[in-house]
């Protein structure tokens, strides 16, 4: 067993305090062992983990404790019967909304792993006590900190879909005050709708801001307000996207659709946000001013960028910093042979975004067994940097103006590109993970 294993085990299971209810959970009734089933399964939803991984820790957990569990699975809710012998016990949960915690998932994970070693010697009650300490994790960052983490992103993901300083900067600015004000409404349970057309319109208006001050003061091209679409790339769903690409590869077609179409829902509604702000502010996309920078150096940059990029889209999840820099490394080899297939080779978009998430899974898989992080934690922000945000907003801003020619052209890259990156990290698990390629 992992030390890292080991450290987990310890916060999971010290100060477990004695309860009047000392049966082991392993005797207990099926009414009990189901409640216990169905909050771990809970839990894992609420994280924004894939369908098919909640259903496999409901199983262990359900294994351990001698009952069968089927489930059906969505993006809010799971309904559940547990079977042992001739009894049955059928519940229905579901969430008030869902999320993305990376931290907890890592955690509850464990749980998972190391509950059939637990099962004869704790209560119930006891287990429940654990999930409480789970439920009750707060958040490693504040608004603050995530406001940072945006503006490091979209900052390295200007730079990477080609902006130069000017650009960099804004975006910088942009996406820190949108996505602390995003934060701030989330805190308050502000509907879905309302927190991503408010964080998006903030964003792009402190980019008009800062571009405008710069037009003014330091005499600044008006071709680098091309540069405010990267501001509002904080609110690319990359987690529901890809974990519900991989849900449609495990036949779990209900949670795997809705959870594309929640993405799609947020897509919408921050395109059609920045297109609002575009007009208001007269902005047109554009393409980028061409740096003349020697290859070799661009690919340092490149590298440097991919790795700021993931690590703050990681933190956004999240993740310990610990989780974001190897997620970061990841996602820096990962990218940066992307975008070099693309350059130097001239290889199509898709395939090359296809071979950019087959190399992250790979690598999340070898540190998986090193380290004992769940890959997903590790493979989906190394891959959110490669979700082509900039061509869902062209799409979307030229089909609005009635150039459905060249909207269905941006639309099409997108819907490619967004198609591979799941079936790059599909082929991974696929070649490296014997659990995921059966059929169970």
């Amino acid at each position: 067993m992992s030390k890292l294993r080991k450290q987990h085990m310890a916060i999971e299971w010290h100060d477990i305090v004695n309860t009047e209810s000392n049966i082991p959970a392993k005797n207990a009734s099926l009414q009990e062992k189901a409640s216990l089933v169905g909050r771990v399964g809970l839990m894992m939803l609420s994280v924004g983990t894939a369908a098919w991984r909640v259903r496999a820790s409901m199983n262990k957990i359900s294994r351990a404790l001698g009952i069968t569990c089927n489930a059906d699975i969505g993006l809010l809710s799971i309904e559940y019967t547990c079977i042992s012998g001739n009894e049955t016990y059928t519940n229905a949960i579901s969430l008030n909304t869902t999320g993305v915690n990376t931290d907890k998932l890592n955690e509850l994970e464990h749980f998972a792993d190391s509950f059939a070693e637990r099962v004869e010697k704790y209560s119930v009650q006891q287990f429940h006590m654990i999930l409480d300490k789970f439920q009750d994790m707060k958040g490693n960052y504040k608004a603050w900190n995530l406001g940072l983490a945006a503006a490091f992103a979209c900052c390295a993901f200007t730079f990477l879909l080609g902006g130069g300083i000017a650009e960099m900067l804004c975006a910088f600015f942009g996406a820190g005050i949108g996505n602390f004000v995003r934060k701030k409404l989330l805190e308050r349970h502000i509907t879905l709708f309302a927190n991503v057309a408010a964080g998006v319109a903030s964003a792009c208006c402190t980019y008009v801001i800062f571009i405008k001050l710069a037009e003014l003061l330091l005499g600044v091209s008006a071709v680098h307000q091309a540069g405010y679409i990267c501001s509002m790339l904080f609110v690319i769903p990359g987690f529901p996207l890809i974990t519900g690409g991989m849900d449609l590869a495990k036949l779990d077609l209900r949670s795997g659709i809705e959870r594309i179409t929640y993405a799609l829902l947020i897509i919408t509604v921050a395109t059609l946000t920045g297109w609002l702000c575009a007009t208001v502010f007269s902005f047109h996309p554009q393409d980028f001013e061409v740096y003349d920078i020697s290859p070799l150096l661009r690919a340092v940059f490149i590298m440097i960028t991919s790795f700021c990029g993931v690590y703050g889209f990681s933190l956004m999840f999240n993740s310990t910093r610990k989780m974001a820099a190897i997620a970061g490394l990841i996602g820096m080899c990962a990218n940066t042979l992307r975008l070099e297939l693309i350059d130097m080779a001239g290889i199509h978009a898709g395939l090359a975004a296809f071979t950019g998430a087959l190399s992250a899974g790979l690598l999340a898989s070898a540190i998986h067994h090193r380290i004992g992080y769940p890959r997903i934690t590790l493979t989906v922000p190394s891959i959110v940097i490669m979700v082509p945000g900039m061509f869902m907003y062209k799409g979307v801003y030229y089909i609005v103006i009635n150039d459905i020619t060249t909207g269905a052209v941006w639309l099409t890259k997108a819907v490619l590109i967004v198609t591979a990156l799941p079936l790059g990290l599909i082929c991974a698990r696929i070649l490296t993970d014997r659990n995921f390629r059966k059929s169970s």
